[in-house]
């Protein structure tokens, strides 16, 4: 009979069975073997005990005991567990160790219980529990099977451990802790949607994982993960949200017929954003979510591909806060991976050069300098303006390149105009977000016109509205602070369209501001566009800020312009943006000689 039983049961663990199923097993075969006992094994987990199997036990019972403490007085199982040796209990009614537990099991009709500890070297791992009808102990033949079953249940448990510490390591991430992007797919595998009940997912991205390893080393970064995953496991179910690699996490939500994505990601961003200590380092973490809920159609994979969508537009143009998905999404993103592909192979091709817009004093038209705008010659010969591939420009990739060609060339031509000795005085760049997060972008301008040997008094950067205050982070305004410091001087382009006001110019200052072109088309009596051009230029004056405007027109607007005070202007009435032939002969015809550089830019009147 013995032999049977260890071969039996010793097949089942060799073919991985589940440990329970085992146990279960071998308990049902001990009780068809010896008819008067009843079996009980009890794992034990951080000082409690929870059945594993006791095919004869009422469910009730079983329920009753889960989770109960060891102990000193705790039953016969609790108490083996809590020594480590064997207990005996031959009256259950009058033994004190279970004065508090005799209430369960006598009406059951047990009257005697011996339980024997399974151990693991110095650990207890459980309890093999024999019940009897009768006021008694065991017999031989009962301790022979119970050292036996024991031995068995001791092998099951211990290699059912080895098998959870390695799904542990597979599914585990290793840095913070959470379930990893292994675990991830097969819980994604494992959603669905039914009529009354749906689910969601949130990709969360950290915000400036890059910059903070580049700037204070990858145990910051390292430390700034575990921050954010720690923050996102206090507001989310541990067990459905993951890491995913790198800077993303994934959260799985079901909530009733509909979770409520948005509410559950400002509950994480506003988690995540506390200041962290992260290696010696005070870190101020942010992050960007994207999030989608299940339609009644869609696969896991869509779902994941929706929330994927989301996250992506929302760190172009939301970053720092939540995005859902719509349908309208897809679309967007679809056409800007074309824009990507488009400006990637014009750029290879070198199809992408500079034009520049002159800007002109309003009394003398004279050109006191430029504005460098990127274009891109297509395939059939047609010069395109960046407007036309602005998608493109939100990668951080394409935007980058797209700044380094135009730098090239607008060195170059800079430096050509220098050495033709004409009066040229400054031209404006404008730079992208991306730019401003690459982290060497001052080493970039640098390098570039020091490779021609143009001095940076040339040089303007223009920052739009978007880029100035739009990112959510302290970034940009921190170039914008150094770059300023060093002599460069900066433009706030398109003002009055986006974010900036006139506070923040307190804080963030800059040298120029171009009043945009929505402002001048407004210039007509009675409009309160004039009113605003006219108390601007008063601020701008005694904060020492010089005023252009934008997308002039007609000759109306530019005496309207001078009559408020505003002096400096580019646009269509004047010219539309010229290649750099067209711009010398420009210098060359229109350029201003009387001033000094300094004297034009600075003059409104």
């Amino acid at each position: 009979m013995m032999l049977t039983l260890q071969n039996a049961i010793l097949e089942m663990i060799a073919k991985g069975e589940p440990v329970s199923a085992v146990v279960h097993e071998l308990c049902t075969r001990v009780e068809a073997a010896i008819p008067w006992t009843v079996c009980s094994v009890l794992t034990v987990k951080d000082g409690r005990m929870h059945p594993l199997a006791g095919p004869s036990l009422p469910p009730a019972y079983s329920q009753a005991i889960d989770n109960m403490a060891i102990g000193p007085l705790a039953g016969s199982c609790g108490t083996a567990a809590y020594h480590g040796v064997p207990v005996t209990v031959t009256d259950i009614e009058n033994d004190a160790r279970w004065q508090d537990f005799k209430a369960m099991v006598m009406p059951l009709g047990f009257k005697a219980c011996w339980s024997t500890p399974i151990m693991s070297g110095d650990r207890v791992l459980a309890t093999f529990a024999f019940y009897f009808r009768e006021r008694r102990g065991p017999s031989q033949l009962e301790r022979d099977i119970v050292d036996a079953c024991v031995h068995l249940c001791a092998i099951a448990l211990e290699r059912n451990e080895r098998a959870l510490e390695r799904e542990a390591l597979t599914y585990t991430d290793a840095l913070t802790g959470l379930p990893n992007r292994a675990r991830f797919n097969e819980v994604l595998k494992q959603q669905h949607r039914s009529a009354d009940r749906s689910w969601g997912m949130l990709l969360v991205d950290v915000d400036n994982l890059k910059l903070v390893n580049d700037t204070f080393g990858h145990g910051a970064g390292d430390a700034l993960i575990q921050v954010v995953a720690r923050r996102m496991a206090a507001t989310m179910p541990t067990e459905t949200t993951f890491r995913l690699g790198g800077d993303e996490f994934a959260v799985i939500l079901h909530d009733g017929p509909e979770p409520d994505l948005a509410a559950k990601a400002e509950d994480i961003l506003r988690e995540i954003k506390r200041p962290a200590q992260c290696d010696s380092h005070v870190i101020f973490p942010a992050a960007t979510v994207g999030g989608a809920i299940a339609a009644i159609d869609d696969t896991p994979d869509q779902v994941r591909h929706n929330a994927d969508v989301a996250l992506y537009h929302g760190k172009e143009r939301n970053r720092g806060q939540y995005s859902a998905y719509h349908a309208g999404l897809g679309t967007a993103l679809t056409r800007r991976f074309r824009a990507i592909r488009d400006v990637s192979v014009a750029l290879a091709q070198n199809r992408i050069d500079a034009h520049y817009q002159p800007i002109l004093r309003l009394d003398t038209r004279e050109v006191v300098g430029f504005e460098a705008l990127c274009r891109m010659t297509t395939h059939t010969g047609d010069v395109v303006s960046a407007a036309n591939f602005h998608d493109a420009t939100l990668d951080a990739q394409v935007a980058s390149e797209l700044t380094e060609r135009m730098l090239s060339h607008v060195a170059a031509d800079v430096r050509r105009w220098l050495d033709m000795g004409l009066p040229f005085q400054h031209v404006g760049i404008n730079l992208s977000a991306a730019d401003f997060h690459a982290g060497d972008l001052q080493e970039r301008l640098y390098s570039a016109f020091a490779a021609s040997g143009v001095p940076l008094k040339h040089v303007i950067i223009e920052v739009t509205e978007s880029v100035y205050l739009g990112q959510g982070d302290h970034v940009v305004a921190s170039e914008i602070k150094a770059m300023r410091s060093k002599g460069l001087r900066v433009a706030l382009d398109d003002f009055g369209t986006g974010f900036a006001s006139l506070t923040h110019l307190l804080t963030v200052p800059v040298d120029i501001i171009k009043i945009d072109k929505s402002f001048v088309d407004r210039l007509v009596p009675g409009d309160a566009g004039a009113v605003i051009i006219e108390g601007l230029m008063g601020i701008a004056e005694k904060l020492g800020i010089r005023v252009v405007a934008e997308g002039i027109e007609t000759e109306m607007q530019a005496e309207h312009l001078r009559a408020l005070g505003c002096m400096l202007g580019q646009g269509y009435l004047f010219h539309k943006a010229v290649d750099r032939h067209s711009a010398a002969w420009l210098l060359q015809e229109f350029g201003q000689c009387q001033a000094p550089e300094e004297q034009a830019m600075s003059r409104q009147a």
